[in-house]
């Protein structure tokens, strides 16, 4: 059988609008509330399918060796849900935009292109939710990725809910620092008892509604992230995205996100991406 192939797969990159800690379960893991925004900025993945039953990423990523990358683990989990006797394999290509540690889903919205490319590539048949469901097996934002929409979520992140969000322009900074997610929910000084929220809330507000409680502990290990919020602060509701070290501000209008671009310090890196209502991958 020829191969199938399936290039210039988005992976968007997402922003958390506001991200609170509301409580920690007995298990350790953390209660969040929080708002994901996506972005038409992110990865690029390029899929062909090939016969042998072989996985291979053909592109090499400092640091991330082929086995623990979140899509090779992907297109595996995937291919194991096949028939034993059916199980096609897959040369899988990345153009990296998004940086490691930005607090972007970088990883995330990876392994979610890759299930939601390969589901149709494999001819596979699984539903968003059993794909949702492998998902939460990589990681707890990979769901909302395959979700495909702006989502309220609640829980550890897997209780979504679309939402509404103000579209516009971002400009996204990348203070240059890899921020280690463990790092900041271990610290003692996070907060952990904000009160909760409600979809209403967020959506009578305006740009800037409730705050990341993961910033203030970011900002404090990283003076790099501080730096870049402090900056960005000139120009509008400027904050951390998940938890680091990426720093956004929205603006309504691409002019103004053109200019503030003009002006970022030649030490750090800046982009603009335009707010999305849904993934690319939705409609396949």
């Amino acid at each position: 059988m020829p191969p199938r192939i399936l290039n210039d797969c988005l992976a968007p990159a997402k922003l958390n609008l506001f991200l609170h800690v509301t409580g920690r379960r007995a298990d350790g893991y953390h209660l969040l509330q929080t708002v994901f925004q996506l972005l038409d900025y992110g990865d690029l993945l390029h899929f062909e399918t090939r016969d042998d039953g072989v996985i291979c990423r053909t592109t090499e990523i400092p640091g991330v060796a082929a086995d623990s990358d979140l899509i090779v683990r992907a297109a595996r989990l995937l291919q194991a849900t096949l028939p034993a006797g059916r199980r096609p394999g897959v040369n899988i290509a990345i153009d990296k935009k998004l940086p490691m540690g930005g607090g972007l889903g970088g990883g995330s919205s990876d392994a979610a292109t890759t299930l939601i490319a390969l589901n149709h590539l494999w001819e596979a048949g699984l539903s968003r939710q059993q794909l949702m469901e492998l998902g939460l097996q990589l990681g707890a934002d990979v769901p909302f990725f395959i979700f495909g929409r702006n989502a309220f979520a609640a829980g550890v992140g897997e209780e979504l809910t679309p939402v509404a969000t103000p579209g516009g322009w971002y400009v996204v900074l990348e203070p240059g620092v890899s921020v280690p997610t463990q790092a900041i929910f271990s610290a003692k000084e996070l907060t952990r008892d904000t009160k909760p929220v409600t979809i209403t809330d967020f959506s009578k507000a305006t740009i800037g509604f409730g705050k990341n409680d993961l910033q203030v502990v970011a900002a404090k290990l990283f003076p790099d992230v501080a730096e870049a919020i402090a900056w960005l602060e000139q120009y509008g509701a400027a904050r951390m995205t998940g938890s680091g070290a990426c720093v956004f501000c929205h603006f309504s209008h691409e002019p103004d996100a053109d200019a503030v671009l003009k002006a970022v310090p030649a030490r750090w890196k800046a982009w603009k991406a335009r707010a999305i209502a849904q993934h690319p991958l939705a409609e396949i």
